[in-house]
Order: structure tokens, then sequence, then C-alpha cells
């Protein structure tokens, strides 16, 4: 991100120092200019994008494996005592059962479906127990 702002400003800088040059007149020189800061713009918009996405990934990781310890008690002082939320933990495999589960009805919701109910996903790997029963094995 860095280097793509260095180069866009380096260009900018050009693109007005051939103005400059040209005494405010339309040159292939400035057009050159002029098309290389287009073409930095660009460039940097696109890192910016990337830098964002990024940003968002690791966002979205962080408070994945923040739900997983809190979820499956990896936070809890003692072994099987209810977490900090005050809920009982559950294991890890359950965890990512629910969560496909959820993925799955969002989907068949944003198609325009809505026959999910509590009912099992066919992609589904394990089947989806709607009353999130606590597995016993953590």
């Amino acid at each position: 991100l860095n280097s793509a702002y260095q180069e866009f400003i380096s260009a900018a800088a050009s693109s007005l120092e051939a103005k400059e040059n040209s005494g405010g007149q339309k040159t292939p020189a400035t057009d050159a200019a002029l098309e290389n800061f287009k073409q930095r713009w660009e460039l940097f918009r696109v890192a910016c994008d990337q830098a964002e996405e990024f940003v968002e990934s690791v966002k979205q990781r962080i408070g994945s494996e923040c739900l997983v310890d809190e979820a499956t008690g990896s936070v809890a002082t003692k072994s099987g005592q209810p977490g900090p939320s005050g809920l009982p933990p559950i294991s890890a495999v359950r965890l990512e059962q629910m969560s496909k589960a959820v993925r799955c009805l969002v989907i068949e919701l944003q198609q325009g479906s809505g026959a999910g109910g509590g009912a099992s996903h066919p992609n589904s790997s394990a089947p989806f127990d709607a009353r999130f029963t606590e597995d016993t094995a953590q």
C-alpha cells in the first residue's frame, strides 16, 4: 500500500511538472505523464481495496477464533464450567455443524426458497438438530 501510494504521489508530481514545463499546453509529454498518473491512481485504488479486504478477513478470523474459544470453553477457568457468557461450553465439532447449518439457511433464504426450518442441508456432513442440544463428548 505504501509503495503504491509513493508511486501515485510521484506520478502526480511528474504530471504537474510536465504541465508546468509545457507552459500549460497539451504535449505528448503531458499526455504521457497524465496517463501514468491515471495508471498509478488505479493501482493505488486496487492496493487500498486489497488492504481493506485483508483487514476485513483478519477481523473475521479473529472474531471466529474468539467465538470458538468462547463456545468451546477455552476461556473458562474450569473444564465443564459455564464460560463468561454463562453458557456451558460446546464441542468445536458441534459449533462447526451449527455454523454450517446457519450458512446453509442464509443461502436458502437469499435464494428465496425459505424452506429451511430446522432441516439439514444436503451438503451438510452431519445432521443438524435445531434444538442445539449439547454433545456429551467435549
